[in-house]
């Protein structure tokens, strides 16, 4: 009975690890998303799209896009950028998703085929953390 409890939880902890580290990587998409204050819809589609990638079906991207918009924009508005990929930083502990992290910023940048100072600033900053 024991083991089968065990069971259960690590499946139960490594699906929350799972979730908690995709909710700080589509924080970190939303926050490129909204660093040139214009939202294009072909970069929600996008980030959408890589997503689902990373965890099929499973992620509720509806459920959590807003309130990672909310704190993107916020990290912008108060200037705390840096404590705000710190933050993601530290959730994040796959190395596969970490070394995905850069190129999935990078596609969502460059959608619109403009990449403004303000995401290659960014870009910069995230291609020294996870790059």
């Amino acid at each position: 009975m024991n083991d089968r409890l065990n069971e259960l939880y690590d499946g139960v902890a490594v699906h929350a690890t799972a979730d908690r580290e995709h909710q700080a990587a589509l924080e970190l998409l939303a926050l490129v998303m909204v660093a040139d204050h214009h939202l294009d819809p072909a970069e929600i589609e996008t980030i959408r799209e890589i997503t689902e990638d990373w965890r099929g079906g499973s992620f509720s991207f509806e459920q959590y896009l807003g309130p990672a918009m909310a704190k993107a924009r916020k990290a912008l508005a108060d200037h705390t950028t840096d404590e705000f990929l710190a933050g993601v930083d530290e959730r994040i502990t796959s190395r596969v998703l970490r070394m995905a992290l850069f190129s999935a910023a990078r596609e969502v940048a460059g959608v619109d085929e403009d990449v403004s100072p303000e995401e290659g600033s960014l870009l910069a900053d995230i291609a020294v953390r996870f790059g």
